[in-house]
């Protein structure tokens, strides 16, 4: 599997994952995806970029058959540490999101806080990508299955660049994406990568799970620790999307 600057990102940066602020509000989280997804002991469940476990563990303790697939060793080497610090059961696989499969299907499946859609690499088309993201989730899942998604905002990636942005390569107001440089450590050595990131838009969330097969059921505004039901704000920094897989 090629690897991409993510994968460094993630790599590096696990083990200070969960001091991120966005992390603090995971028992709130849990019960959430529980309640929308009307999970019960015993439902098999896939975690799409499910990087340290915050949502997985807790799930499992639960009593739900927790499967999560991440593209980073570090942050499953930090979930798995998770897992057996809190004596419960997680499969936990190293796969990339847009070429896994799987040999069982699932009850219901999550994305969560830029687990997967928008982390593009320097190659990567961001249609192409994140369509084959869904694609592979689709086929993962059972009729009648649930997804809980969250994405980037790509409103408010708008409203907060410049036309200067635009010019300097900041910003590809066309795609949505954003191009910044951090520094990364790797092989004991401190290098500087690129990194592209995409918001998305409403519109484009409906298209892109469409082909996939899902309908959508609810759209909205979805930050982390701050998941509302409610209206998207153009300044809210994610979306959330609760879809279903077509009864075929």
């Amino acid at each position: 599997m090629e690897e991409n600057n993510w994968q460094n990102f993630f790599d590096g940066h696990a083990p200070d994952y969960l001091e991120n602020v966005f992390t603090k509000n995971t028992e709130f989280e849990v019960e959430f995806i529980i309640n929308e997804l009307g999970l019960t002991p015993g439902a098999k469940v896939l975690d799409i970029g499910c990087g340290t476990g915050r949502h997985s563990i807790p799930l499992a303790r639960y009593g739900i058959s927790m499967t999560g697939l991440d593209l980073s060793d570090g942050m499953l080497d930090q979930a798995r540490a998770y897992a057996k610090k809190d004596k419960v059961k997680v499969e936990l696989i190293q796969a990339d999101a847009t070429n896994f499969q799987l040999p069982e299907q699932f009850d219901h499946a999550i994305c969560l806080c830029e687990g997967s859609l928008g982390l593009l690499g320097n190659d990567d088309d961001p249609f192409s990508r994140d369509l084959a993201i869904l694609k592979n989730i689709f086929n993962c899942l059972k009729p009648g299955a649930k997804f809980l998604l969250t994405v980037l905002n790509g409103l408010k990636k708008a409203r907060e660049h410049t036309a200067d942005d635009v010019i300097n390569g900041v910003f590809d107001p066309v795609h949505l994406i954003t191009y910044e440089k951090m520094n990364v450590k790797e092989s004991g050595k401190t290098i500087e990568l690129t990194f592209r990131e995409k918001g998305f838009t409403p519109g484009e969330l409906n298209h892109l799970l469409n082909r996939a097969g899902f309908h959508i059921l609810h759209l909205w505004g979805g930050t982390a620790g701050a998941w509302h039901k409610k209206q998207l704000d153009l300044d809210e920094y994610e979306i959330m999307v609760l879809a279903e897989k077509h009864i075929s």
